[in-house]
Protein backbone atom coordinates (compact mmCIF):
# COMPACT_ATOMS: atom_id res chain seq x y z
CA UNK A 1 0.00 0.00 0.00
CA UNK A 2 1.23 3.25 -0.97
CA UNK A 3 0.92 6.48 1.11
CA UNK A 4 1.33 9.83 -0.29
CA UNK A 5 1.40 13.06 2.10
CA UNK A 6 0.17 15.99 0.87
CA UNK A 7 0.33 19.91 2.75
CA UNK A 8 -1.43 19.75 6.04
CA UNK A 9 -3.80 16.99 6.58
CA UNK A 10 -4.49 15.35 3.23
CA UNK A 11 -3.13 12.05 1.75
CA UNK A 12 -3.93 9.50 -0.35
CA UNK A 13 -3.80 5.25 -0.41
CA UNK A 14 -3.16 3.35 -3.23
CA UNK A 15 -3.69 -0.68 -2.97
CA UNK A 16 -4.03 -2.62 -6.39
CA UNK A 17 -4.12 0.28 -8.72
CA UNK A 18 -7.30 1.93 -6.49
CA UNK A 19 -7.16 4.98 -4.68
CA UNK A 20 -8.55 6.44 -1.37
CA UNK A 21 -7.82 10.41 -0.71
CA UNK A 22 -8.16 11.30 2.81
CA UNK A 23 -9.10 15.09 3.78
CA UNK A 24 -8.47 17.24 1.03
CA UNK A 25 -8.71 20.57 2.87
CA UNK A 26 -8.25 24.54 1.75
CA UNK A 27 -5.01 24.81 3.13
CA UNK A 28 -3.63 21.51 1.01
CA UNK A 29 -1.96 23.58 -2.19
CA UNK A 30 0.18 20.95 -3.54
CA UNK A 31 -2.71 18.44 -3.81
CA UNK A 32 -3.08 16.93 -7.25
CA UNK A 33 -6.59 15.22 -7.90
CA UNK A 34 -5.67 11.68 -8.81
CA UNK A 35 -7.33 9.13 -11.02
CA UNK A 36 -8.77 5.76 -9.98
CA UNK A 37 -10.17 7.37 -6.63
CA UNK A 38 -12.39 4.97 -5.12
CA UNK A 39 -13.26 6.84 -2.05
CA UNK A 40 -12.58 9.99 -0.31
CA UNK A 41 -12.47 10.03 3.69
CA UNK A 42 -13.32 13.10 5.53
CA UNK A 43 -12.69 13.01 9.26
CA UNK A 44 -14.98 16.37 10.04
CA UNK A 45 -16.08 19.30 8.70
CA UNK A 46 -13.36 21.72 9.16
CA UNK A 47 -12.46 23.14 5.97
CA UNK A 48 -9.01 22.78 6.34
CA UNK A 49 -9.98 18.91 5.85
CA UNK A 50 -12.86 19.65 3.76
CA UNK A 51 -12.73 21.42 0.69
CA UNK A 52 -15.90 21.54 -1.61
CA UNK A 53 -13.96 22.66 -5.01
CA UNK A 54 -10.86 19.65 -4.49
CA UNK A 55 -14.23 17.07 -3.59
CA UNK A 56 -15.66 18.62 -6.50
CA UNK A 57 -12.56 17.98 -9.12
CA UNK A 58 -11.94 14.21 -7.59
CA UNK A 59 -16.00 13.42 -8.55
CA UNK A 60 -15.75 15.34 -11.82
CA UNK A 61 -12.14 13.20 -12.48
CA UNK A 62 -14.13 9.89 -9.88
CA UNK A 63 -17.68 10.08 -10.97
CA UNK A 64 -18.32 6.86 -8.98
CA UNK A 65 -16.20 7.92 -6.37
CA UNK A 66 -17.70 7.55 -2.80
CA UNK A 67 -17.83 10.61 -0.04
CA UNK A 68 -17.25 8.43 3.08
CA UNK A 69 -17.66 10.58 5.88
CA UNK A 70 -20.02 11.92 9.33
CA UNK A 71 -24.12 11.96 8.35
CA UNK A 72 -24.07 15.63 9.54
CA UNK A 73 -21.44 16.31 6.89
CA UNK A 74 -23.49 14.49 4.31
CA UNK A 75 -26.75 16.41 4.94
CA UNK A 76 -25.26 19.40 4.12
CA UNK A 77 -24.17 18.58 0.60
CA UNK A 78 -25.79 17.07 -2.62
CA UNK A 79 -22.98 14.20 -3.74
CA UNK A 80 -23.72 11.78 -5.30
CA UNK A 81 -22.41 8.20 -4.20
CA UNK A 82 -21.91 8.77 -0.50
CA UNK A 83 -21.91 6.24 2.85
CA UNK A 84 -22.46 7.58 6.52
CA UNK A 85 -19.93 6.72 9.15
CA UNK A 86 -19.76 6.68 12.96
CA UNK A 87 -17.95 5.13 15.87
CA UNK A 88 -17.72 0.97 15.79
CA UNK A 89 -18.57 1.04 12.08
CA UNK A 90 -16.64 -0.47 9.08
CA UNK A 91 -16.59 -0.17 5.52
CA UNK A 92 -15.12 -1.86 3.18
CA UNK A 93 -14.25 0.18 -0.29
CA UNK A 94 -12.39 -1.17 -2.94
CA UNK A 95 -8.90 -2.69 -1.33
CA UNK A 96 -9.20 -0.38 1.23
CA UNK A 97 -11.28 -1.82 5.04
CA UNK A 98 -12.22 1.20 7.11
CA UNK A 99 -12.60 0.98 10.33
CA UNK A 100 -14.03 3.80 12.42
CA UNK A 101 -13.26 4.91 16.23
CA UNK A 102 -14.25 8.25 18.35
CA UNK A 103 -16.41 10.90 17.78
CA UNK A 104 -15.32 14.15 19.08
CA UNK A 105 -12.50 16.49 17.79
CA UNK A 106 -10.77 17.69 20.41
CA UNK A 107 -10.91 20.70 22.31
CA UNK A 108 -9.63 24.07 21.51
CA UNK A 109 -11.63 26.59 23.17
CA UNK A 110 -14.29 26.51 25.60
CA UNK A 111 -16.21 28.92 23.73
CA UNK A 112 -15.84 27.28 20.80
CA UNK A 113 -18.24 24.35 19.83
CA UNK A 114 -16.88 20.94 19.86
CA UNK A 115 -17.01 19.44 16.08
CA UNK A 116 -17.78 15.93 15.34
CA UNK A 117 -14.98 13.78 14.22
CA UNK A 118 -14.01 10.43 13.41
CA UNK A 119 -10.67 8.39 13.72
CA UNK A 120 -9.84 5.37 10.95
CA UNK A 121 -8.01 2.51 10.53
CA UNK A 122 -6.78 1.45 7.03
CA UNK A 123 -6.39 -2.73 6.30
CA UNK A 124 -5.23 -2.71 10.13
CA UNK A 125 -2.10 -1.08 9.43
CA UNK A 126 -2.81 2.92 8.95
CA UNK A 127 -4.28 4.60 11.97
CA UNK A 128 -5.61 8.30 11.54
CA UNK A 129 -7.51 10.36 14.48
CA UNK A 130 -8.02 13.28 12.07
CA UNK A 131 -8.30 16.23 14.86
CA UNK A 132 -8.57 14.38 18.03
CA UNK A 133 -6.62 12.12 20.59
CA UNK A 134 -9.18 9.10 20.01
CA UNK A 135 -7.17 5.84 20.60
CA UNK A 136 -7.18 2.91 18.06
CA UNK A 137 -8.15 0.12 20.78
CA UNK A 138 -5.63 -2.22 19.25
CA UNK A 139 -1.75 -2.38 18.09
CA UNK A 140 -0.83 0.46 15.12
CA UNK A 141 2.22 -0.17 12.39
CA UNK A 142 1.48 2.74 10.93
CA UNK A 143 0.28 6.23 12.70
CA UNK A 144 -0.43 9.67 11.18
CA UNK A 145 -0.28 11.76 14.37
CA UNK A 146 -1.01 15.69 14.30
CA UNK A 147 2.12 17.83 14.91
CA UNK A 148 0.49 21.13 15.63
CA UNK A 149 -2.33 23.00 15.53
CA UNK A 150 -4.69 25.11 17.64
CA UNK A 151 -5.98 21.81 19.25
CA UNK A 152 -2.69 20.87 20.46
CA UNK A 153 0.47 21.01 22.06
CA UNK A 154 3.52 19.17 21.60
CA UNK A 155 3.54 17.61 24.46
CA UNK A 156 0.17 16.45 23.86
CA UNK A 157 1.62 15.15 20.61
CA UNK A 158 4.22 12.99 21.83
CA UNK A 159 1.85 11.64 25.19
CA UNK A 160 -0.53 10.55 21.77
CA UNK A 161 2.34 8.47 20.07
CA UNK A 162 3.50 7.53 23.22
CA UNK A 163 0.27 5.83 24.36
CA UNK A 164 -0.32 4.25 21.29
CA UNK A 165 3.04 3.12 20.37
CA UNK A 166 3.18 2.51 16.41
CA UNK A 167 5.96 1.08 15.06
CA UNK A 168 6.00 4.16 12.55
CA UNK A 169 4.32 7.81 12.84
CA UNK A 170 4.75 10.46 10.55
CA UNK A 171 3.99 13.97 10.61
CA UNK A 172 0.65 15.43 9.84
CA UNK A 173 -1.80 18.32 10.63
CA UNK A 174 1.50 20.41 10.22
CA UNK A 175 1.02 23.04 7.86
CA UNK A 176 0.08 25.85 10.81
CA UNK A 177 3.45 25.10 11.19
CA UNK A 178 7.03 27.53 9.99
CA UNK A 179 9.77 25.80 9.00
CA UNK A 180 11.96 26.84 11.70
CA UNK A 181 9.23 25.21 13.96
CA UNK A 182 8.99 22.13 12.34
CA UNK A 183 12.75 21.81 12.25
CA UNK A 184 11.98 22.29 15.85
CA UNK A 185 9.64 19.80 16.60
CA UNK A 186 11.74 16.97 13.65
CA UNK A 187 14.42 17.54 16.39
CA UNK A 188 12.80 17.01 19.70
CA UNK A 189 9.98 14.29 18.75
CA UNK A 190 12.40 11.59 18.06
CA UNK A 191 14.16 12.16 21.77
CA UNK A 192 11.09 12.44 23.26
CA UNK A 193 9.27 9.45 21.71
CA UNK A 194 12.61 7.18 22.01
CA UNK A 195 11.34 5.20 24.87
CA UNK A 196 9.23 3.59 22.64
CA UNK A 197 11.41 2.69 19.93
CA UNK A 198 9.18 4.77 17.43
CA UNK A 199 10.40 5.63 14.30
CA UNK A 200 9.23 8.86 13.73
CA UNK A 201 9.01 10.47 9.71
CA UNK A 202 8.25 13.88 8.18
CA UNK A 203 7.02 12.29 4.56
CA UNK A 204 8.87 14.52 1.21
CA UNK A 205 7.69 11.44 -0.69
CA UNK A 206 5.68 8.01 -0.74
CA UNK A 207 5.93 5.44 1.01
CA UNK A 208 5.38 2.03 1.03
CA UNK A 209 3.68 0.43 4.56
CA UNK A 210 2.41 -2.81 4.55
CA UNK A 211 1.20 -5.42 7.36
Amino acid sequence: MKLTKFEHACFTLEQDGKCLVVDPGNITDDFVTPENVVGVVITHEHPDHLDTKKIEDILQKNPDAIIVTLASILAAHDWPNTHAVAARDVFEIGPFKLEFFGGKHALIHEKIPIAENVAMMVNDILYYPGDSFTLPERPVKVLAAPTSGPWLKLGEAVDFMLTVKPERAFSTHDAHSSEKNKQLIDSMLPKLIASANIEYMRLSKPLEIDG
